[in-house]
């Protein structure tokens, strides 16, 4: 397909990323080889870097470079308050709203038990390690699907004895969306979910 063979490798290995098609990491590849050789060389430093020095917190499980991460050794975060998501990404997510001040737990992954993956596949246990401290409220950040849905109630029934209040995030309408082109789930949430018109 390619006139040179390091092409088609790096191609390959582009197009097995997460979105990246083959179209998309064609272009990749010859935007890299049209940049000077120091690009291509910080491009491959950065990517060793990368491996060798991210880690994950030993507390919260987020990929970090210190340990424990910035987020776990702040004073000015509450405590108290957890927010557990699915993946690192989705640390990210939360804190570009500004919103949340507490901290977090991250589980890589949910339950599914159809591909093997059970309580002792993700970080479950450790976040009972963490919440038989002084945590007040967990909240249950997870993706909306069957596998989250599952992992939320098997949470949530594991936090019931120990008096923590468990939350999740409310689920309802994107902004923007009409009603007409809404599915029945998410349109059966936002009734759910409802509040008052203050």
């Amino acid at each position: 397909m390619f006139t040179s063979k390091p092409i088609e490798k790096i191609v390959e290995l582009f197009s097995t990323l997460p979105s990246i098609g083959k179209k998309t990491a064609q272009r990749l590849v010859f935007y890299i080889l049209r940049q000077d050789k120091d690009f291509a060389l910080s491009l491959a430093n950065a990517l060793i870097e990368l491996h060798e020095h991210t880690l994950y917190c030993s507390t919260c499980f987020n990929f970090t470079d210190t340990d424990p991460c910035i987020v776990c050794s702040s004073q000015t975060r509450k405590s108290r308050l957890i927010c557990v998501v699915e993946e690192p990404q989705d640390v990210t997510a939360i804190e570009k709203t500004r919103e949340y001040k507490g901290m977090y737990h991250v589980l890589h992954g949910t339950l599914n038990p159809l591909e093997g993956i059970g309580p002792n596949e993700i970080k479950v246990r450790e976040l009972l390690q963490r919440c038989t401290t002084e945590v007040e409220e967990v909240i249950l950040a997870l993706n909306a699907s069957v596998e989250a849905e599952l992992t939320i109630q098997y949470i949530a029934k594991l936090l019931k004895p120990l008096s923590i209040t468990v939350t999740r995030l409310s689920r309802g309408l994107p902004v923007g969306t009409d009603l007409e082109y809404t599915d029945e789930a998410t349109l059966a949430r936002a009734l759910e979910g409802r509040v008052n018109v203050q």
